[in-house]
């Protein structure tokens, strides 16, 4: 999100969700997209031509009348739940609520029907972005995501924030 908003694109976000050891730079959240769970959309018509941070969860609920850029970030998933297993421990939540490789099978499969369901979607382009690539080599793939969106971004800026500090979760 920082890359996309120093490429000159504006976000849709409200700031609630501060920035904290889990990720330091903020969450670039938008509160009111949680809400698609819940069937409200009220707020997408002013997320037009704008970012908007959605979790893969959610995206089955946008509405269909409208056309999307997803830009859909990849990262293994030993990393994601590193990554989410050292948030609960933070929040001083069980960590073992739920078996890793359960869990593990559980986002192999939403992953899977997430992208089957994206590719029959007429009203949605996407393009898969490969976080430890972006942060090893973000020239290329900053590249990739200008032709995707179809104009300019201001490519210096955006990987100037690439920080691989901040992957601190590696496999």
């Amino acid at each position: 999100m920082k890359m996309l908003e120093s490429g000159g694109l504006e976000l849709l976000t409200d700031g609630i969700r501060n920035a904290d050891d889990d990720n330091p730079l903020g969450y670039y959240e938008y509160e009111a997209a949680k809400r698609l769970k819940d069937g409200d959309r009220s707020w997408v018509k002013n997320a037009r031509g704008k970012v908007v941070k959605i979790i893969s969860y959610l995206l089955t609920n946008l509405p269909e009348k409208n056309h999307y850029h997803v830009i859909f970030m990849q990262r293994d998933l030993d990393e994601v739940l590193a990554s989410q297993r050292k948030m609960i421990i933070r929040r001083g939540e069980n960590p073992d609520k739920i078996d890793d490789k359960k869990m593990k099978t559980i986002l192999h499969n939403h992953l899977n029907e997430i992208n089957a369901w994206i590719d029959q979607q007429d009203n949605i382009a996407r393009i898969d972005m490969p976080y430890k690539q972006i942060v090893n080599d973000p020239h290329l793939y900053i590249e990739k995501l200008t032709q995707f969106l179809g104009f300019p971004l201001d490519t210096e800026p955006m990987i100037r924030v690439v920080d691989p500090d901040l992957y601190r979760q590696r496999s």
